[in-house]
C-alpha cells in the first residue's frame, strides 16, 4: 500500500524586468521568481483529475500580471508578499504559495554632470537617470510562504532574505592557528593570509499575519501592514533598510575584524545584523573558502612562503577541494 504524503508544483525561474518611470527618473529590477503551490491538489496525481491544477503556464502570466500592478514591484520581499498573497485569495482550493525572488543587481551609470546636462558637485560625476550597469554577480535573495491554513480569515507568512554570491576577499588582516593537529594535519599554521570567500547570507523574520481578501477588488490589492514610523517597523519585514543594513554589516565586519578564523568573523557578523534589526530572529551565513595558495619559489632561490615578513605576493587560486563553514546566530 502506499499513499500520497506531500505534492507541489509551480513555475521555476521566470524573468521578470519591470521599468518604474518618475518622470524622466527611471528605477528598474530584474526577478528571478518561482513559485510552488500546495493545497487540495492530490487528486492529480493520485485519478489524473487536472481539474484542480492552476497550470504552470497561467502562473508565468500571474507573476507578469502582479509584476505590472504591483505599487510595491521594487521591494522584492512586498512583491513577494503581494504575489503569495494573491495566488491563494484567488484560488480557493490552494492553501499555500511558497514564493522565491532572486533579484539581480544592476546600479546607476555615473556620468559627467555636464554630460547629463545636470551639474555634479564640483564637476564631478552624478547618476544617469535611465542608464544601468550589471554589478557582478551577487544577487538578493526572498523566500515567502503564504499559507491560509494555520488562521481562519487571516494569512501566515514566513519571510526570510539574503544575499547569495557576494564575492569578497582581503589580502591581510586574517590568521588560523592553534586548531587540532595529529597525524592527519599537512596545514601549516598561519597568523598572516588571504581570506576570500563567496557569501550566503539568510536572515529569517518574525512570521507576520496579514489579513485574508475576500472582496474580489481586495484580492488584486496588497495592503502593507506596518508603515514607516509605526510601532514595530524598524528591522521588520516592512522596513526598506534591513537589507542595506545587513549588507553593510557582513562587508565592514569582514573588512575590518582581525579574523582568527571564518568562524569567529561569521558569527561577529551574525550578531550585528541581530542587534540592528528587531525584527529578525536568526541569522544564517555560508561561507566557502576560496583558497589562494602561495607558489613555492624555491627552485629557484626565491622565499614566496613566508608570510610574516611579506614575501609571499604570487597566490595560485584553487578552486576546489574548499573548507564550508555555515552557522545560524539566533536572536535570545
Amino acid at each position: 500500500m502506499s499513499s500520497l504524503s506531500r505534492a507541489e508544483y509551480g513555475k521555476a525561474n521566470v524573468r521578470v524586468f519591470r521599468i518604474v518611470r518618475d518622470g524622466k527618473w527611471h528605477h528598474v529590477v530584474e526577478y528571478n521568481v518561482t513559485v510552488l503551490l500546495q493545497g487540495d491538489i492530490s487528486t492529480s496525481y493520485t485519478q489524473a483529475d487536472n481539474s484542480v491544477v492552476v497550470a504552470t503556464d497561467s502562473g508565468v502570466y500571474l507573476k507578469f500580471y502582479i509584476a505590472k500592478i504591483s505599487p510595491h514591484i521594487l521591494s522584492p520581499e512586498k512583491f513577494a508578499l503581494h504575489l503569495g498573497t494573491f495566488i491563494v485569495s484567488k484560488y480557493g482550493h490552494i492553501e499555500k504559495a511558497d514564493v522565491r525572488v532572486e533579484q539581480l543587481r544592476w546600479k546607476r551609470i555615473s556620468v559627467s554632470g555636464n554630460e547629463n546636462g545636470k551639474e555634479g558637485k564640483e564637476g564631478g560625476e552624478v547618476e544617469h537617470e535611465h542608464a544601468f550597469w550589471r554589478d557582478g554577480e551577487e544577487k538578493r535573495i526572498v523566500n515567502v510562504v503564504v499559507d491560509k491554513r494555520k488562521e481562519k480569515d487571516t494569512l501566515i507568512a514566513s519571510v526570510s532574505a539574503g544575499i547569495s554570491d557576494l564575492l569578497v576577499l582581503k589580502s591581510t588582516g586574517s590568521s588560523f592557528t592553534d586548531f587540532i593537529q595529529d597525524e592527519f594535519t599537512t596545514l601549516i599554521p598561519v597568523n598572516d593570509r588571504i581570506f576570500s570567500t563567496s557569501i550566503d547570507l539568510t536572515y529569517t523574520f518574525q512570521d507576520i499575519s496579514i489579513p485574508l481578501p475576500k472582496e474580489e477588488k481586495k484580492k488584486v490589492e496588497f495592503e502593507v501592514v506596518v508603515r514607516e514610523g509605526g510601532e514595530g517597523y524598524k528591522g521588520s519585514v516592512w522596513d526598506e533598510g534591513v537589507f542595506e543594513r545587513a549588507r553593510k554589516a557582513t562587508v565592514e565586519v569582514f573588512a575590518n575584524d582581525e579574523s582568527a578564523s571564518v568562524q569567529a568573523t561569521l558569527f561577529k557578523m551574525g550578531q550585528r545584523i541581530i542587534e540592528e534589526n528587531g525584527g529578525i530572529r536568526e541569522v544564517r551565513y555560508a561561507l566557502p573558502n576560496k583558497h589562494y595558495i602561495p607558489v613555492n619559489m624555491e627552485y629557484i632561490g626565491i622565499d614566496n612562503l613566508t608570510p610574516c615578513v611579506a614575501k609571499a605576493e604570487v597566490f595560485c587560486p584553487i578552486g576546489a577541494p574548499s573548507g564550508l563553514i555555515s552557522a545560524t546566530i539566533s536572536r535570545k
